[in-house]
C-alpha cells in the first residue's frame, strides 16, 4: 500500500471512532443535579434527558418544566451532524442541531424559525458519570440567558 492511501485509512477510522464514542458517552439515562446546576431564574428546566438509538439516528426525550413550574415534554430524532432536525412538544424552538466536536464534547443550536434562540455545549466527564451542558441564549420575553447544568447518569 502506498503510504498516503495508509495515513488517509487510519484518519477515517480514527474519526469515525471519534464520533462513535462521542455518541456512546452520550447514550443512557440523565437526572439534572440541581445542587451542581447554576440555572439562570425564569427558565425550563430539563429534569431529565434521555438519548437512545433510533435506527441510524439518534433520540433525545426530554422531560422537565417550565418558567412557570408546569411539566414539560419534547422530543427531538436526527443525527449528531450540525443540521436541524425538528423538535417537537417545545414552545420555545421548533428545531435543533447537534454537532460532535470530540469523544466528550458536543456542540448544539436551537431554533425558533429561521432564528438562533440558545447555543451551547455539552461535556460529558472522563468517567462518563455526568455531564455538563453550558447554554446561552434567549428567552421568549427576549431576555438573554446563560445556564450550566449537571447531570448524573443513571
Amino acid at each position: 500500500m502506498k503510504p498516503r492511501t495508509v495515513v488517509l485509512t487510519l484518519a477515517v477510522c480514527f474519526i469515525g471512532t471519534t464520533l462513535c464514542l462521542a455518541q456512546q458517552n452520550l447514550m443512557g439515562t440523565w437526572k439534572l443535579n440541581e445542587a451542581k446546576s447554576k440555572l439562570a431564574p425564569g427558565t425550563a428546566k430539563n429534569n431529565t434527558v434521555v438519548y437512545e438509538s433510533a435506527g441510524d439516528s439518534v433520540k433525545v426525550t426530554i422531560d422537565g418544566t417550565d418558567a412557570a413550574g408546569n411539566p414539560t415534554h419534547n422530543e427531538w430524532t436526527g443525527k449528531f451532524d450540525g443540521r436541524d432536525y425538528p423538535v417537537t412538544g417545545d414552545p420555545n424552538s421548533d428545531s435543533r442541531s447537534y454537532d460532535l466536536r470530540s469523544a466528550h464534547k458536543m456542540g448544539f443550536k436551537m431554533k425558533k424559525g429561521k432564528k438562533v434562540t440558545t447555543t451551547g455545549t455539552i461535556i460529558v466527564s472522563g468517567d462518563g458519570k455526568s455531564r455538563t451542558v453550558i447554554a446561552s441564549g434567549t428567552d421568549a420575553q427576549g431576555k438573554k440567558f446563560k445556564s450550566t447544568a449537571v447531570y448524573d447518569k443513571q
